[in-house]
This record gives structure tokens, sequence and C-alpha cells, in this order.
């Protein structure tokens, strides 16, 4: 199975359309807002002798800051603008970059031959997928995370909608970088709280920890507040 052409055109739209910088997106806060908040709920799960993998990368943000962290780090997107952009504001290389369909199990295959058991880093990935691709996604991260690699996995709550859709509405209407989201229609899908450790379970991946933490965005409300996307998070991997 493979995510469909036009899913993927509806990223190398978005990306090829968004500022090439930092907060060009609305979910692309610096690590200090996002990544680095997430490895005190990770880092302990996490043998920091394999690989990790920043599955849905987008300009590679977050993977550079984990590449800080880990030995070999690799951004993962289905993009290939996105990976452009990642590649370029690597120019050290600190990280490596591959174009991935993540439902695509013999894709996720080959980058298990390649990496051996891997770590994975995933952020806001899974609610975007169309339901039907949901479960064979997370069925090729348990591929991929093999027996010793772990994943650390944040989404979008329920309650996201109701914030989201105050955004959209306000009275200026929605700022540009939400306004980007739905005209490429890459709108966040709805993924049920409960459902979501459901599809871990299912591809045979045990749930190690879980917990709330708010998805950060570049955008600030009428009062000066950093808007914040409930969000909650889960470790996820083979015990023993």
């Amino acid at each position: 199975m493979k995510v469909t052409g036009e899913y993927q055109q509806v990223w190398e739209s978005f990306w090829k359309d968004a500022p090439d910088e930092v907060g060009g997106a609305l979910w692309d806060v610096e690590p200090a807002l996002a990544s680095a908040l997430h490895l005190p709920h990770f880092e302990g799960y996490f043998d920091p002798g394999l690989p990790l993998v920043d599955l849905g990368c987008g300009n590679g943000t977050q993977t550079r800051f984990l590449a800080g962290r880990y030995d070999r780090v690799v951004g993962a997107d289905l993009s290939r603008e996105a990976v452009a952009r990642a590649r370029r504001a690597d120019p050290h290389g600190v990280a490596g970059y591959e174009v991935l369909d993540a439902v695509d199990r013999e894709a996720m295959r080959r980058l298990h031959a390649e990496t051996g058991d891997a770590n994975v880093y995933m952020r806001g990935v899974l609610h975007q997928c169309a339901p039907q691709d949901r479960a064979e996604l997370v069925a090729g991260i348990a591929e991929l995370t093999g027996v010793r690699g772990r994943v650390f996995a944040l989404e979008l709550a329920e309650a996201a909608k109701g914030v989201l859709g105050a955004l959209a509405a306000a009275p200026a209407g929605p700022s540009l970088k939400l306004r980007a989201i739905f005209s490429h229609g890459i709108a966040p899908g709805e993924v049920a709280d409960a459902a979501v450790p459901g599809y871990f379970s299912d591809a045979g991946l045990d749930i190690l920890a879980q917990g709330e933490q708010p998805l950060l965005t570049v955008e600030f409300d009428a009062a000066g507040e950093r808007v914040a996307v409930p969000s909650k998070w889960l470790v996820a991997g083979r015990k023993g």
C-alpha cells in the first residue's frame, strides 16, 4: 500500500509555497518549544546506540536538534521539497535525509534493512493520514523499530478541533499560516484520543508511557499568548 499521488502532491505544493525559513509553517517552532520538551518523555526509553528516524521531518528543524543528541539521525518525509529544504538547511550534514512514504511497507522494510532497529520520533503525522492508511503507517513503524527500537508519537487531541476552529473563526480571519494549511487541503484529520494507542497495540507494540503535551505553534492569540494545540503523546515498543 502507498499513499496516493494526490496526497503527496498536496504536501509538495504546501512546501513549495511555504516560506523557506524556520517558522514558515504553523507547527515549525524552534526545538526548544518542541523536541527539547519531548526529550524527557522518551530519552529514558530510547537506546542511545540505535539510529533515530524523525518521521515526517518537514524542513528538518527538529531533525537537526535531535542529531545533536543521537549518533545517527535520519529525517524522512513524503515530500521531496521538504527533504530538499532540510538538506539545504543542514550544510554540514549533521543528519541524513530521505524521501519516504511511510505507508509503503516495503519502503519501511528497506529503511530497516539499512538502519537496523531504530527509534522513531513522530510529531503530528498520524492525524494527517487518511483513516484507511493509519493502521498501515503504524505497522510500518513497527517494522522500523524492530525488537529494540521505540517510538515517540505526539498527536493532536480531540480538543484540538476547538482551538483550531477558534483560530480560523477569528474576526480578522485565519492567519496566513493557518490559511495555507486549509488552502492546500491538509486540514488536520480527526483521530479519537482512545483510538491512537490502539493503532500501536494492533501493530504489536506495547504502550510504555503516555501523557499530555500541547503542540506549540508559531501563532499568538489576541492576548499575546502563544497558541498551544491540545495534544497527547505516547512511547511504544516491544517489551523485553
